[in-house]
């Protein structure tokens, strides 16, 4: 069965001699894996330079029950990402997105706020001009939301600490649980406020804008099974003052 699919490439992983197994989140059904032949021929040149990660493409796949690998065919790109791929700051903002999406989505199945969000914020980092240094800060943030995993910051109060494991904001943290001590939890509180369309207006300098990521890392692992260890982060920490 063929079906018509939007999708945003997360990753390509080398398979076999003849084959690139290509990672791809589809509007329709979620994280699907298709199997993509490997070449040096003009066509196969093109189709991987529509195959970079965050990429926005629209495909025929081919879709057979009870097999995990799909074929995609009559490919295209819905948006040209130019600055994404040439500007070097951008592309490791992108590097770092594709990253924790490729760690963080196992869902095979439908989700349209997720996959909006996703699209609209490859869209902004692409026409982004200023706040740069911020913007992989604002996505990871706002990504736990639709992830389920975002900080209760409703139960914030002056001088209380950021229970990690809870998510909450409480006078005293249970034993055992890591958590933020009342000036940093105050910060998580700051954070929720940052949207993409405001990310000039945050500053920070290159540590404190190191241990945010940091903390942000800590708390998803703490929520997520799924991250892992993360090469990219190491060399956003080089990029930005």
């Amino acid at each position: 069965m063929f079906e018509k699919l939007n999708g945003i490439v997360l990753n390509v992983v080398k398979y076999s001699d003849r084959n690139n197994i290509v990672h791809v989140y589809t509007d329709k059904h979620g994280l699907m894996s298709f199997a993509v032949p490997q070449g040096n021929t003009k066509g196969a040149r093109m189709r991987n330079s529509m195959l970079m990660p965050l990429s926005l493409i629209e495909m025929e796949a081919r879709l057979v029950p009870n097999r995990e690998l799909a074929s995609m065919h009559d490919m295209r790109r819905t948006e040209q990402l130019m600055t994404i791929y040439c500007d070097p700051v951008k592309s490791a903002v992108a590097m770092f997105m594709s990253e924790v999406l490729t760690h963080v989505i196992q869902e095979r199945e439908e989700n349209a706020a997720l996959y909006t969000y996703i699209y609209k914020a490859i869209q902004l980092l692409e026409h982004s001009s200023r706040g740069i240094a911020n913007f992989h800060i604002c996505f990871l943030f706002r990504l736990g939301v639709l992830l389920g995993i975002e900080p209760d910051v409703v139960t914030y109060q002056p001088g209380y600490c950021f229970d990690m494991n809870e998510g909450q904001f409480v006078y005293q943290p249970k034993p055992g649980s890591r958590y933020l001590g009342p000036a940093r939890a105050r910060a998580i509180v700051l954070l929720s406020r940052m949207r993409f369309d405001n990310l000039h207006l945050f500053k920070f300098n290159r540590e404190q804008r190191n241990e945010v990521l940091d903390v942000i890392l800590d708390y998803y692992k703490i929520h997520n099974s799924t991250l892992g260890t993360l090469r990219s982060p190491e060399i956003l920490k080089q990029l930005f003052v």
